[in-house]
């Protein structure tokens, strides 16, 4: 099976490139063009396509790619909200994604961020380069004792969880489908939303993007959150309103955001952009702030995810050609 793999990062290639090895059976291009309606053609005379999560799979362009013979698309992300997934079934386009890679990377990494903002980490490691052993304006807090709010116990939130409880934290959770046992292991307890923001110092989300949480927090109830509060977002950006994250950060209500995720990040994030003007006056005026951290979307990068990446991409590629059906396959949206 021929396909076409877009926005090819060189890790990934490396990653890929160990596993097609011993798989005759697929042949993958890869290509730096991000897949939308305008790169699509691009798809000419291969059966499917390997997106990342800032390709557009709109309506326009799965219809392209159905006009120039693509059979089939794999996702190597977990999320799909980048994808028109009822056009995609209308137009009998299987969608494959990675149900789950590595949560433990992407939660990991949350506390990465968490602990750089907390104990100005970022600030103190540029001072020392120049010589600045200074300790002013370097003060945190202890997450000893602290009440953490998780948004989404998933997979990536659970591990979350699991972590935030070795430090000693009151655990909050809100999610749609409670498990018990697994909060009453870790003596945190299911809240409503409102509660969750209203008492939380530290709150950390890890639910998908879908019609229902897009801007969960908004203009309308960012000002519920507790006075002083640490924001994480390693999930989508769109669960956060932008706008009203930063009217926030102005009045001072948060304390800090720490974001591996950002609404608009499609037109930005995993290319180099550091000679060029930026034109998002959106993130340069987030970037302002001396309270907020971020990164590029790299909650995913560690060897471990990567390989489980492409290992379960390839497998997702196999069971097609099996012609594996959705009731027997996790990964098939």
């Amino acid at each position: 099976m021929k396909l076409l793999f877009f926005n090819t990062q060189s890790f990934e290639e490396v990653a890929f490139k160990k596993h097609l090895l011993s798989l005759k059976e697929i042949e993958i291009t890869f290509c730096q063009e991000s897949l939308n309606s305008a790169t699509a053609v691009l798809c000419k005379g291969y059966e499917g396509v390997i997106c990342f999560v800032n390709d557009n799979l709109n309506e326009e362009c799965l219809v392209l790619l159905k006009e120039y013979g693509v059979k089939a698309i794999f996702l190597r992300s977990a999320g799909y909200n980048h994808v028109h997934t009822a056009k995609a079934r209308e137009l009998g386009l299987p969608v494959y994604r990675v149900p789950a890679y590595s949560p433990e990377a992407v939660a990991e990494h949350s506390i990465a961020l968490l602990l750089t903002l907390n104990r100005k980490i970022h600030k103190s490691y540029q001072r020392v380069r120049e010589m600045n052993f200074s300790l002013e304006g370097l003060v945190g807090f202890n997450l000893k004792g602290k009440t953490v709010g998780i948004i989404g116990a998933g997979k990536i939130g659970r591990a979350f969880a699991k972590i935030v409880s070795g430090f000693g934290c009151n655990i909050l959770i809100y999610e749609p489908k409670p498990d018990l046992d697994f909060a009453n292991r870790l003596k945190a307890q299911y809240v409503s939303l409102g509660e969750l923001l209203k008492e939380s110092d530290v709150v950390s989300i890890h639910c998908p993007l879908t019609p229902e949480t897009y801007h969960m927090i908004n203009s309308e109830n960012i000002f519920s959150l507790k006075k002083g509060v640490v924001l994480v977002n390693t999930s989508r950006g769109g669960i956060i309103e932008t706008k009203a994250l930063i009217s926030a950060l102005k009045k001072s209500h948060i304390g800090g955001a720490a974001l591996d995720v950002y609404e608009f990040e499609s037109e930005l994030f995993f290319a180099d952009h550091s000679s060029e003007i930026i034109q998002d006056d959106t993130i340069a005026r987030l970037m302002s702030f001396p309270n907020v951290l971020i990164t590029a979307h790299q909650g995913f990068l560690t060897a471990e995810a990567l390989d489980e990446i492409s290992r379960t991409t390839l497998e997702n590629v196999l069971d097609f050609i099996r012609y594996e059906t959705s009731s027997v396959s996790e990964s098939r949206i």
